[in-house]
């Protein structure tokens, strides 16, 4: 099974490159890598020079590294058409309506795009033939509802099954004169159905916990220090393991004999900037890269610089 690393923060600060970056490193030392990228805004193809879909298509210049690029919006539209059909298989011509209805509220609801997304997270952990995947991932607030859903969704799905296990029961009792019972729990869609939902939410579970790791990438500012001090509480309270942290943007100090204004507040700013990484540094997982600002966007040779300045364990 492949291993699978994600890359999460605060949105703004670089997720995106240095995932593309870790991506090219690995690729580059042999393994057979897949970046997926689930944040709305798709710089996945701005890195690479090139467009990306739904399904796995190999990067320009690589020979072991694809890229998809997640549409949330078309995976909440299928996630829900597939629960229609689900369902229309089961029930009368009499409240096909009312599951259109229903299914159109489900569109909006709060969580739709984090259920949608994390069937597809399930789906290409599970069945994708690479070595590792690489998950560039939504600003923090988002990863980590996505993250506490097999926690939120397994508790609940234990309780519609056995809420549908006492519907079966009511109907294998209400049987008479050895007629066959309306709904039998041997073969029955809906247990199967939700059985099956069940062990995928388990099988991500373990995964995350055991075959998975999480590296933060901050910027040296108070934001985002705050945030990544939240989320490696809220990553740790759900056992997921946290790699370490990659400091982005650092600003990089001027020569020593220069003296003019822009010197001056490069300087102000590097002390500034320092603070901040002390606070990283207490931090329970390792700073693990410290990344300076390019001149340009990190694609071509930049990716290629900032590759290798990532310096990680083997286990990552």
């Amino acid at each position: 099974m492949a291993r699978v690393t994600l890359y999460g923060g605060k949105g703004g600060v670089g997720k995106t490159s240095m995932s593309a970056a870790f991506a090219h490193k690995r690729a580059r030392a042999g393994e057979d890598v897949l970046i997926v990228s689930t944040d709305p805004a798709h710089s996945t193809a701005d890195v690479f020079d090139q467009s990306f879909g739904d399904e796995p298509t190999p990067v320009d210049g690589y020979d072991s590294l694809d890229a998809i690029e997640i549409d949330p919006e078309q995976e909440v539209t299928d996630h829900l058409m597939e629960t229609k059909r689900a369902l229309g298989d089961q029930v009368s011509a009499g409240i096909v309506n009312e599951i259109d209805r229903q299914i159109e509220l489900a569109h909006q609801t709060p969580g739709a795009h984090e259920s949608a997304l994390f069937d597809r997270f399930i789906e290409l952990m599970r069945d994708v033939d690479h070595d590792r995947v690489v998950f560039d991932t939504s600003p923090t607030g988002g990863t980590l509802r996505l993250l506490s859903l097999p926690e939120y969704l397994g508790s609940w799905i234990d309780r519609l099954v056995e809420k549908r296990e006492a519907s079966i029961d009511l109907y294998e009792k209400a049987a008479i004169g050895g007629r066959e019972p309306r709904r039998t729990s041997l073969g029955d869609p809906i247990l199967a159905r939700l059985r099956d939902r069940k062990e995928r939410f388990e099988f991500a579970r373990e995964t995350l916990r055991e075959d998975a790791s999480f590296v933060l990438v901050a910027n040296p500012d108070a934001l985002s220090v705050r945030e990544s001090e939240r989320a490696i509480e809220s990553l740790r309270e759900r056992d997921l393991p946290v790699e370490g942290i990659i400091v982005n943007r650092l600003t990089p100090a001027p020569d020593d004999d220069e003296t003019g204004r822009g010197a001056r507040f490069l300087r102000q700013r590097i002390e500034t900037e320092q603070e901040r990484l002390a606070e990283l540094r207490g931090f329970e997982p390792p700073i693990i890269a410290e990344i300076e600002t390019r001149v340009s966007e990190v694609k071509g040779s930049f990716l290629e610089e900032v590759a290798s300045e990532l310096e990680f364990k083997q286990s990552v």
